[in-house]
């Protein structure tokens, strides 16, 4: 396949999303800058110039559709195809970003080795190329991982190189957990205080929690040099630890609940340069029937070697291929690489998680593409006409044969042969198994091959000096367990851990707990839990129906350990919650407060006295009810010399017999107060039965309805007639 073409080569290719003429395609080129990917874009050799594109440029339909027309060759290993995209709610965040980045890492191996760029310029190439769509990945790890930049690929790169896989989950504070101040400061203080306060009264929010544990600890942390987080990264936290003690809490804040919801009751193509270089694996229906069916062979070859390693299976599943890399491991050591096809048993999670906790690359070659893994097709089919062709049962390679079987098998009949004479079918699955071993050790595994020298595949193995990999039996043996379903977690309840429709219990684990479960192939009583990455082992399970233990007993160890360990988890808690009163919140938050608040005091604001004729009035019947005289009021200009005149006739000693013979009055209108009193003498006359006059009567009317009276009888009602003097 040519990896380079030129701008007319390709528009007379005619391929999906390109033009079809030399001069849209060069316009698309310099559309889309692809000068810019240097190391992808040269100047064609030859009479006439011009420049020539690799086909990584070109769209990924495009690319798919050019394939289609011309093999590829056989060493032009492809990216990673990691796991299909898993159905809604299934799976987590950590595990789903891990796998994602798992397969940008094989793209780009496989990126490299077909672009035959340096590592360098392919890394940032691929970069670009990534960010613009054009590099062949699954749909759901482009909608995890949107964008990349150099920094980040290289710091992937170099996790996958070391071995450290598990850094590209993302779980950014799984190395800080639980070593915070709010964790581990005064040996958990502050985690069992909260806890207590919470199981004190399940209501106090985490607010007034948080407060609380100020008061209490702040001082202590500022005398240690540290600091309480704030109110948002206690609420995450104190979220955490109740999820954690779930089981602890609900026993102290609600025990009927408890006891009735959470407390146990029962019930790749290219040559290998070595040994173990390079695997391929690929599965075939075994053209045979057997008594119980019929059955797929799943065949591994060592491309170095040749030799093959046989898995007979009921149905194509990913446990078969786990099974398969098993025995040839466990066999022949851990290969470096593994290519296969895309398959649902080979691209399921757990086959891409196997390949990468083992450190074994994996490599998928193109859909309908099966020359790019050659050898393992070309030895099924060896397998089929050596082996499979002599067994009981053989139904033929092809329609062809299948009917002449079918023939021979019809005369038989007419001829008074049974059913069974003619064509028999007597192997069972087991025994399939053991013909395909004994036809691969024995036959097989000690022939010529061309290939390889005209030596056989086992003095070719036995030949290498090259140290091989191997693993413990039972280290590789739990690990390649099958889990109940593509992703193997579940909750502990009440009842144990249910796994298709059985409960198992498992002693030393509490309700609420989150395990990964691996399944024992050798006992279905009996399964495997460990933490949710599945790295480290918690407990066993057991069933009572299906392993046969006592009941009774079971419940009661479970029991017993569920209260050992949730009584280790509280302890602390317990011993907080001794001194949790009704006012423990509420004290430490109001000292939290006056802490706060300190010895500030406000300045004085500036002030000017606001004064209205109502609010003057209030002043003196204040100082009126206070038993005091009525406050002088100042006197306005005018007023103020005419009072000083009347000081001065006084002081020269005025008589009666010097005043005037007119006085002339002061005031020629009646105050409020004046007609008020006026008022009240009339009303004082109507209660004695004395009539008014009609002017008289029609006054009194009609002052009573003015604001005016309505006010000063609210006065004389509320403070008495004093307050009208």
């Amino acid at each position: 396949m040519k990896m380079w073409l030129t701008s007319s080569e390709l528009a007379d290719l005619a391929l999906p999303g390109l033009p079809t003429t030399r001069k849209n395609v060069v316009a698309m080129a310099e559309r889309e800058n692809w000068a810019r990917f240097t190391g992808l874009c040269r100047p064609r050799a030859g009479r006439g110039g011009g420049v020539e594109y690799h086909i990584n440029l070109l769209p990924i339909a495009a690319r798919v559709a050019y394939r289609g027309v011309e093999a590829p060759q056989s060493d032009a290993a492809e990216a990673i195809q990691a796991a299909p995209e898993p159905a809604a709610g299934e799976s987590r965040a950590a595990t789903l970003q891990l796998d994602a980045r798992l397969a940008v890492l094989g793209a780009l191996k496989g990126f490299i080795r077909t672009s035959g760029l340096k590592q360098t310029v392919a890394v940032a190439t691929f970069v670009d190329l990534y960010n613009l769509g054009r590099v062949e990945i699954p749909a759901w790890a482009a909608a995890v991982v949107g964008r990349l930049s150099n920094r980040t690929l290289l710091r992937w790169m170099s996790a996958a190189r070391e071995g450290e896989t598990a850094r590209l989950a993302v779980d950014k504070g799984a190395g800080r957990r639980g070593q915070g101040v709010l964790d581990a400061a005064f040996d958990g203080e502050i985690k069992h205080f909260a806890l207590a306060v919470h199981s004190f009264n399940d209501l106090y929010t985490a607010r007034q929690i948080h407060e609380a544990v100020e008061a209490k600890f702040g001082a202590q942390l500022a005398a240690a040099g540290l600091k309480l987080p704030g109110q948002r990264a206690f609420e995450q936290r104190f979220k955490a630890w109740k999820q954690d003690y779930a089981a602890g809490l609900l026993q102290m804040t609600d025990p009927d609940a408890y006891r009735s919801r959470m407390r146990v009751s029962g019930s790749h193509a290219h040559r290998a340069p070595h040994l173990n270089a390079l695997w391929q694996i690929d599965a075939s229906p075994v053209d045979a029937l057997c008594s119980d069916g019929r059955h797929s062979i799943y065949v591994c070859i060592d491309i170095w070697s040749r030799r093959l390693m046989l898995y007979v299976s009921k149905t194509p599943r990913s446990e078969a291929v786990q099974m398969l890399m098993r025995k040839a491991i466990l066999a022949w050591g851990v290969p470096d690489a593994v290519k296969t096809d895309n398959g649902s048993d080979f691209i399921a999670r757990a086959t891409v998680r196997l390949f990468a906790k083992l450190d074994i690359e994996a490599i998928r070659s193109d859909a309908f593409s099966p020359w790019q893994k050659g050898f393992v097709e070309r030895h099924i089919r060896t397998f089929q006409t050596d082996c499979s062709r002599t067994l009981p049962g053989f139904i033929g390679h092809n329609v062809a044969q299948r009917q002449r079987i079918r023939s021979r098998k019809g005369f038989s009949e007419r001829l008074g042969q049974s059913e069974r004479e003619a064509f028999p079918v007597t192997l069972t699955g087991a025994e399939l198994q053991a013909e395909c071993d004994a036809w691969a050790e024995r036959q097989y595994a000690h022939r010529k091959h061309g290939g390889i020298g005209e030596i056989t595949p086992f003095a070719r193995a036995a030949s290498s000096t090259r140290p091989i990999r191997t693993v413990d039996a039972d280290a590789l043996a739990s690990l390649l367990m099958p889990a109940p379903d593509a992703e193997g977690i579940r909750t502990v309840g009440k009842n144990g851990v249910r796994i298709g429709g059985f409960h198992y219990l498992a002693p030393g684990l509490v309700v609420g707990d989150r395990v990964f479960v691996r399944l024992d192939p050798h006992d279905a009583g009996l399964v495997w839990l460990f933490d949710e990455q599945g790295d480290n082992l918690l407990a066993r399970g057991f069933n009572v129906e299906r392993s046969g233990v006592d009941r009774a007993a079971l419940v009661a160890e479970t029991r017993a350990r569920q209260k050992s360990v949730t009584d280790e988890r509280m302890k602390d808690v317990r011993e907080s919650r001794k001194a949790v009163t009704e006012r423990t919140v509420l004290d430490l938050r109001r000292q939290l407060a006056e802490e706060r608040v300190g010895n500030l005091v406000a300045f004085p604001p500036r002030s000017e006295i606001h004064s209205t004729p109502a609010l003057d009035a209030g002043l003196e019947i204040a100082a009126i009810r206070r038993g005091g005289a009525p406050t002088p009021q100042p006197l306005s200009p005018q007023a103020a010399g005419l009072h000083a005149e009347i000081e001065a006739d006084m002081a020269a000693g005025w008589s009666p017999d010097a005043a005037p013979t007119v006085i002339t009055p002061l005031r020629t209108t009646e105050t409020a107060h004046q007609r008020f009193r006026r008022a009240q003498e009339l009303e004082q006359r109507i209660a004695d039965g004395v009539a008014l006059e009609t002017q008289e009567a029609v006054w009194l009317g009609g002052y009573q309805t003015s604001a005016e009276y309505r006010a000063h009888r609210a006065i004389a009602d509320d403070f008495g007639e004093a307050a009208l003097r």
